[in-house]
């Protein structure tokens, strides 16, 4: 017994870290397969992988959680810090941390009161970031040619809003079928406005002058897609006139405040799309009968002011009396005028033929004469003499310039020539040739300037100042005992 006191480990057995995490973890598994939490979302982090995680607590503890990518992607209500949710799913342990967690399959608001504040809250975001101004929404077309709509193509709401346009004035629609509830809900609607606005004006599918998002009642939960925060930038940001009929005249969900005119159902969406056909036509009917009726009296007040006007004025025979009197007057004395004239010219030429007498004409000749003879003198040759003297001599000038000025200019490139010449034969090796100096080439034409490169090649060749000289060899062989009376090689050099 007292050795059992003494050992400090006695009977308990041990575990690895390992061994113990994982006992624990069966444990909370196995006794926590699957639970529903409520409690207030706190952090939440969503990094790019896509999970998220996020703690779930109340007012004594905290419980941390973790949502997989996959289900993330298909959450009805995605999580936000201050919400009050109910999460189901299964408890665990991540041994890596010491802790125990939730991985979360499902989650929704705690009750409508927690929906409405989520929503509160994204609509004070979107309202603080301008998306509610009216300055910022576009004035819809009075008589579209095309009208989208986004709408389920099963329901009731579709069939309302055709009957309607038929009714009122029959337009082309195109419709983009969308879930109009649940989680696909939102993302559908997104991407039929987004392509709505795609289209290219012109292109072969036309793109609506008008837009049309309609859904029949419901409750919070039914119309949640339209309250989601990608349903509402998507409408602010389409350059389409939208119109949004969601739910009925009491509902409200945040893609009416971002859309360009709210409507309170769908009917009342298509009577705001188009006017009254009949109303137009009757109104034009109207108009043109007024027109015609204001036309018709205008002429006829047109019509009698020229007839009373007409009659302030005098008739044209009484206009002409005058004139045609003064004529008969004029012709009466028009005779008598004449021969008066015809005299009284006659009388006036007879007192000018008086005055041309034979004498006066030879006085007016002599003088005439003589001042032709007075211009006569003035004129003489000596000044055009002078000038042709000195236009002589201004030209004999200008000749001997031209002339010396040709002369040195076939002197001055005759001195270069001359100059170049003799700087040519300073710097050419003929003048070193002829100090005393020669060039040695190969057998091929090539300069030596070494005494290997000579006795590499075949044969030489020396070059002196008034010739070459061939050499036969790279270097000379030696010199043969001639015996006396023998002839030199034919060839050699010595």
């Amino acid at each position: 017994m007292d050795l059992l006191d003494d050992d400090p480990s006695g009977n308990t057995p041990e575990f690895s870290v390992s061994e113990l995490s994982g006992a624990v973890k069966r444990m909370i598994e196995g006794e926590f397969g699957h639970v529903r939490v409520k409690g207030e979302v706190g952090r939440v982090s969503r990094p790019r992988s896509g999970h998220v995680y996020l703690d779930l607590k109340d007012d004594r503890a905290v419980l941390s959680g973790v949502v997989w990518k996959g289900v993330a992607s298909r959450l009805e209500t995605q999580p936000e810090e201050g919400m009050e949710v109910v999460a189901t799913g299964r408890l665990t342990t991540f041994p890596g941390q010491s802790k125990y967690q939730i991985v979360i399959e499902d989650i929704r608001p705690a009750g409508l009161g927690a929906l409405m504040a989520m929503l509160e809250k994204r609509k004070a975001q979107l309202q603080a970031e301008g998306l509610f101004d009216a300055s910022r929404k576009q004035p819809l077309p009075y008589l579209p040619e095309v009208i989208g709509v986004v709408t389920s193509p099963s329901g009731a709401v579709i069939r309302d809003i055709l009957h309607r346009l038929r009714e009122r004035f029959p337009r082309k629609v195109l419709i983009w079928p969308v879930a109009v509830q649940g989680q696909r809900c939102a993302p559908d609607v997104v991407h039929a406005i987004e392509g709505f606005n795609a289209l290219s004006p012109g292109g072969a599918l036309p793109r609506p002058d008008l837009l049309i998002v309609a859904r029949g009642g419901g409750s919070v939960e039914d119309l949640w897609g339209f309250n989601e925060e990608s349903v509402a930038r998507a409408a602010a940001a389409s350059r389409i006139p939208l119109i949004s009929a969601v739910g009925h005249e009491t509902d409200t969900t945040l893609i009416d405040f971002v859309s360009d005119k709210r409507a309170p159902t769908p009917t009342a969406a298509a009577e705001i799309a188009v006017p009254v056909r009949m109303e137009l036509l009757g109104w034009t009917g109207e108009a043109g009968a007024r027109m015609t009726r204001a036309m018709g009296q205008r002429i006829e007040t047109r019509s009698q002011r020229l007839r009373d006007l007409s009659r302030g004025l005098p008739r044209a025979d009484t206009l002409l009396d005058q004139p045609r009197q003064r004529l008969d007057i004029l012709a009466d004395r028009l005779p008598r005028a004449l021969i008066r004239g015809t005299e009284q010219r006659r009388v006036a030429l007879s007192d000018v033929a008086g005055a041309l007498r034979p004498s006066l004409l030879a006085r007016t000749i002599a003088h005439g004469r003589e001042s032709l003879g007075r211009r006569t003198d003035r004129l003489s040759l000596r000044p055009i003499e002078r000038e042709i003297a000195r236009s002589r001599d201004r030209l004999d000038t200008l000749a001997r310039r031209l002339g010396e000025a040709g002369t040195r200019r076939l002197e001055d490139p005759a001195t270069r020539l001359s100059g170049l010449s003799r700087l040519l034969e300073t710097l050419s090796y003929k003048g070193t040739l002829a100090r005393g100096y020669a060039v040695v080439r190969s057998g091929e034409g090539h300069v030596l300037t070494r005494k290997a490169e000579a006795e590499q090649a075949a044969g030489l060749e020396i070059e002196f100042a008034d010739g070459r000289f061939p050499v036969g060899g790279s270097a000379p062989k030696p010199k043969a005992r001639r015996k006396p009376g023998d002839k030199p090689e034919q060839g050699s050099l010595f």
